[in-house]
């Protein structure tokens, strides 16, 4: 049975979600902020349960360094938390199959998640990944000289 949690609670969870695990990649933070049937709704591939959502956030982890998400927004309903965001990096290892490019990139990106019992259960996530492939080289940005 679901333990009922606030509002404030849920939102206090996908705080410490994104700093502890997106942000800093400190994966002991995991088995306390997520579920062991945790479901990525958009995340190309990573299949539900939390071991594959380690794997996924080690991944991207040693792809990219100096990561830093400012929170702009956060809004809540009863177990969703909804949070558009801006994320920065540096590409400085393989990432998504691109190899190491050394370019910092800027975002937008906007989060649901889904809260039942203090952990995250359900992500869904859209981000700029046409801004992303632009900034870090693997697509050509506008007013760029060079041929596709």
């Amino acid at each position: 049975m679901a333990i009922p949690t606030s509002i404030e609670e849920n939102k206090q969870v996908v705080r410490r979600f994104i700093k502890q695990i997106f942000e800093q990649g400190r994966m002991e933070a995991i088995d306390g902020l997520v579920a062991q049937h945790f479901t990525p709704h958009s995340w190309g591939g990573v299949k539900p349960g939390i071991d594959n959502f380690k794997q996924a956030v080690q991944r991207v982890s040693a792809g990219v360094t100096d990561v830093h998400f400012d929170i702009q927004d956060m809004i809540a309903e009863d177990d969703k938390v909804a949070v558009r965001l801006q994320v920065h990096a540096k590409h400085t290892a393989d990432f998504m199959g691109l190899p190491a490019a050394g370019r910092e990139h800027t975002i937008s990106e906007t989060h649901i998640f889904r809260v039942q019992d203090g952990k995250v259960v359900e992500h869904w996530r859209d981000a700029d990944m046409l801004s992303l492939m632009q900034q870090i080289g693997a697509l050509p940005a506008p007013g760029d000289k060079k041929a596709a």
